[in-house]
């Protein structure tokens, strides 16, 4: 007796569908009016700083734009996540902060997408405050190595540094640099604590060192939707900041926390999952923001990458 037709759509046969989706898109996100250069800072550890900075790179790389990640973290995470070399010896940004190589000279390309780049970290990286208190400019040395001439060389389009957890010289050397802040925030109890003094640095950044330095960008990590101070803190967050803060909310995944240790970032270690998905939609937005698009540039819809992406409205 012929056995009964079973359906082929199944959670896993979803799931695949999702992780092809991501891997291959089928439209290209536009490239920006001018390049974007975001500074990605919180001094409070663990709020998912480095794992944005890096999946967001990989999530428009993978859409079609150059991007280039400098790890300015003495511990490498974002190098590691990326899967570049960064054992001690290694050319790295530490060298491109005192002046002895020049950022083309340094640049690795990820094994993840020909359009990831990044400026690994060593473990020399933790000294590298100390040297610069007696430097010359010691808070512009960066923006002077990612010159436009050196941009231009390397053709990138979005520049993502990865601050430490800390407000000290290497984070105000990010601030001069970049043109943008993107801010992670978790969504737990502590999620505010310390914010205001990283605001308060990025005015006196703004006042004295980058008057360009605008806090464009405000990012919800961490979502636990089955929990009420989840959304408390989100609706905090939203109602303080307003449209600076993006629709697509980063959920709390083990598959997220897992990537790195296999030297990928989540996108590439599980296209399928919600971490990944969570990243390519605020990829998206981050890219198909009007204030910095060419005016005329055609609208691309914005396309969820599957049911399980964490967005606003559909938690």
């Amino acid at each position: 007796m012929p056995s009964p037709a079973v359906s082929a759509w199944t959670p896993i046969a979803e799931e695949a569908e999702r992780a092809t989706r991501v891997k291959h898109p089928t439209d290209q996100l536009p490239r920006p009016s001018q390049r974007r250069v975001l500074a990605v800072a919180n001094q409070k550890g663990g709020v998912g700083k480095t794992t944005s900075t890096v999946n967001l790179a990989a999530g428009l790389a993978l859409q079609g734009l150059r991007t280039l990640v400098v790890d300015l973290d003495p511990q490498g995470n974002a190098s590691t996540a990326l899967g570049v070399e960064h054992r001690s010896g290694t050319r790295s940004v530490y060298e491109v902060l005192l002046g002895e190589l020049e950022i083309t000279e340094v640049v690795t390309a990820s094994p993840q997408s020909s359009n990831l780049l990044c400026v690994p970290a060593t473990i020399d990286l933790a000294g590298s405050e100390i040297e610069l208190v007696s430097m010359v400019a010691r808070e512009s040395r960066l923006r002077r190595a990612l010159s436009n001439v050196a941009l231009d060389a390397l053709g990138v389009d979005y520049v993502f540094i990865d601050c430490p957890p800390s407000l000290g010289l290497l984070t105000v050397n990010a601030l001069v640099a970049a043109f943008e802040v993107l801010i992670p925030i978790q969504c737990e109890y502590y999620a505010l604590e310390g914010l205001g003094q990283l605001l308060r640095n990025i005015e006196l950044v703004q006042a004295h060192l980058n008057p360009a330095l605008s806090v464009s960008t405000i990012l919800l990590t961490m979502y636990d939707g089955r929990t009420k101070l989840a959304d408390q803190v989100t609706a905090e967050v939203r109602n303080h900041f307003g449209d600076q803060v993006l629709r697509t909310v980063i959920p709390r995944s083990v598959k997220v926390s897992e990537a790195p240790g296999f030297g990928q970032t989540v996108l590439v270690y599980d296209p399928g999952s919600r971490g990944a998905l969570s990243y390519i939609d605020a990829a998206r937005e981050i890219a198909l923001d009007r204030r910095y698009l060419n005016p005329g540039t055609p609208a691309l819809g914005h396309q969820s990458t599957g049911p399980s992406s964490v967005r606003e409205g559909n938690r």
